[in-house]
């Protein structure tokens, strides 16, 4: 029997970006303003329609291009998170959402463009409520990089590439929301192989009368053994 391709209901295809970074030590997302129906004037992530000749992927980098304005951007790491698929989810017809994390070390100033008004990174806790169900995508993302933090060497990725301990473990404390024992992280961080490695004679000054702290950048490893777990709510790993 020959498949008939109008047999079923049409519907299309979005890739939306949880786009994460931190600034001034606080968490912080890129949102666009809809510059037109539906949610017009409403805060959202950046993202759109899937073409016929690209992939979720490569869509999600062109909106993002288009959007806001980050065209270039060096250091970007993109991963996808889930697909988003309830029927009443988009007003205007079935929409099937393809959403990405994106995390970026130091961040370009972003501006509006296409069909966004402006855009802007704004700080997590402030950042709802969302158009659509970008609320729901946005807690998702950074539920899912928090638990990575855990297991991978992704916080190498919101850092420059050479860093501090010190810098490393503001990652940690502003995707978590909790302060860690200094002592402990270094110690759990050095003794973890191919997390980091020293840069050769590199240091810098991070302000007091101490000296100068030891710079690193990431390590060849790509997960933690053992885990780097966050803390419980009596301050011991999970």
């Amino acid at each position: 029997m020959e498949y008939d391709k109008y047999a079923h209901e049409p519907f299309a295809v979005t890739a939306d970006l949880a786009v994460l970074t931190i600034l001034d030590g606080v968490l912080h997302v890129l949102l666009v303003e809809r510059g037109q129906e539906p949610y017009q004037g409403h805060w959202a992530l950046p993202g759109g329609f899937v073409q016929p000749d690209e992939s979720a992927e490569t869509a999600a980098r062109r909106e993002l291009a288009e959007e806001t304005g980050l065209s270039d951007v060096s250091g970007l790491h993109l991963e996808q998170l889930r697909t988003y698929s309830e029927p009443d989810r988009d007003p205007r017809m079935r929409v099937v959402t393809v959403a990405f994390t994106a995390l970026l070390p130091h961040p370009p100033e972003p501006h509006g463009g296409s069909d966004a008004a402006q855009a802007r990174w704004v700080p997590y806790d402030t950042a709802g409520p969302l158009a659509f169900d970008h609320d729901r995508i946005l807690a998702d993302a950074h539920e899912r990089v928090g638990a990575q933090l855990e297991h991978t060497c992704l916080a190498t990725a919101f850092c420059p590439p050479e860093f501090t301990l010190g810098e490393l473990q503001q990652v940690y404390e502003t995707v978590w929301g909790t302060a860690l024992d200094r002592p402990n992280f270094r110690r759990k961080v050095l003794a973890t192989p191919g997390f980091v490695e020293p840069v050769p004679g590199a240091a810098r000054l991070t302000g007091g009368r101490g000296k100068p702290a030891t710079l690193y950048r990431a390590g060849a490893a790509t997960t933690l053994r053992p885990p780097l777990l966050r803390p419980t709510s009596e301050g011991r790993p999970a």
